[in-house]
């Protein structure tokens, strides 16, 4: 006899890696506060550098993400290194995992796993051009004249501060094409211009943090190039209505292009990670 009781279906466990900046988090010139300034949201500042507020959700947003980290491991996902990260205060639970630059270092409670890096310094050393030879490239090619700062991140990869106004589309375009040979990208978001090794992946990073949570579901979302494969990589994703994706018309199988743009596209993403894990 067939027994009548259902086994209970237990809830998938799910793993939310995001990127930060424009996707979740906006400077006061990405906000994209289009509507009347009667009707702006409340903005909560996320990020204070050299005593000023960097960085800022909605306060809406800032609620939305509290809920998220007590349903879903979340997992911060950036492309800044770990000082530029720590200087990031997001509301909720404090998560156990994050992803920073790039991938090339995963922190666990706070602290980078070094074995983790070690693997992913290796890759690098096997698989593109060294570090260095893309540095003296870049600095020999920019223009004084529309680049601001030079920076040398984690010893992992580079990029440019720039003044966008002044700054040569195709330079950008002989750069990637340069890059591209050596088995590296070229990503530009705002005033920065980003060259990393192809292998330093945030995708990668997020399936080690996904094998060690034991997740099932895995949610992403991102704006960038760097974005792309971390979207590719994860059950579902999202895309905000700006940034380097949707200027491509980019696009993917289980890829939500929203049409939010700026802070609003922030507390729309957190919508759909709440909503898919309900």
């Amino acid at each position: 006899m067939a027994n009548s009781g259902a086994l209970p279906t237990s809830s998938p466990k799910v793993l939310v890696a995001s990127d930060l900046d424009r996707t979740l988090i906006y400077s006061s010139a990405a906000l994209a506060l289009t509507m009347p300034d009667a009707r702006a949201p409340r903005l909560l500042s996320v990020e204070v550098h050299e005593s000023k507020p960097l960085s800022y959700m909605t306060e809406t947003a800032a609620g939305l993400l509290a809920e998220l980290g007590d349903v879903a491991d979340f997992v911060p996902t950036t492309t800044r290194t770990r000082k530029q990260y720590q200087r990031i205060q997001l509301p909720g639970p404090a998560p156990k995992y994050a992803i920073c630059a790039n991938g090339g270092h995963l922190l666990v409670d706070g602290v980078t796993d070094p074995e983790w890096h070690a693997s992913v310094t290796e890759r690098l050393a096997r698989e593109c051009a060294p570090l260095d030879e893309v540095r003296e490239h870049m600095e020999a090619t920019a223009d004084p004249v529309w680049v601001r700062k030079h920076r040398l991140a984690e010893d992992l990869f580079v990029y440019l501060v720039v003044e966008r106004e002044l700054l040569p589309e195709d330079w950008v375009k002989e750069l990637a094409v340069w890059a591209e040979n050596r088995g590296w990208t070229v990503s530009l978001q705002g005033r920065k211009i980003y060259a990393v090794p192809k292998p330093l992946t945030k995708s990668a990073a997020m399936r080690e943090v996904a094998r060690r949570t034991g997740a099932t579901l895995t949610l992403a979302a991102g704006d960038s190039l760097l974005d792309a494969d971390l979207l590719l990589a994860a059950d579902r994703g999202w895309r905000p209505g700006h940034g380097e994706l949707a200027d491509a018309g980019w696009t993917a199988p289980g890829i939500t292009a929203l049409p939010e743009r700026g802070v609003a596209a922030g507390e729309r993403i957190l919508r759909e990670f709440l909503r898919e894990v309900r």
